[in-house]
């Protein structure tokens, strides 16, 4: 579900990126995924990608989702 471009963002933005590397899958070296519109409607793309790059991990855009691979060593794309 697509939220509109107009809404009002409720969480803080720190406190957001806070949850997102939070989760298990961050800690166990696994993924996160979330809606691109989400991200750019919570805290902005640019951000996002600047928290992703400062923890070392890879982020990947398909289609309208962000994939990000809790990391940092070397990824190989396979097909």
């Amino acid at each position: 579900m697509c939220r509109p471009m107009d809404t009002i963002r409720i969480t803080n933005p720190d406190v957001w990126l806070g949850q997102i590397f939070a989760a298990k899958a961050v800690a166990t070296g696994g993924v996160v995924r979330r809606s691109k519109l989400w991200v750019e409607t919570e805290i902005g793309l640019e951000r996002f990608e600047l928290a992703v790059r400062a923890r070392g991990f890879h982020l990947i855009e398909a289609g309208h989702q962000l994939v990000v691979i809790c990391h940092s060593g070397p990824i190989k794309v396979r097909f």
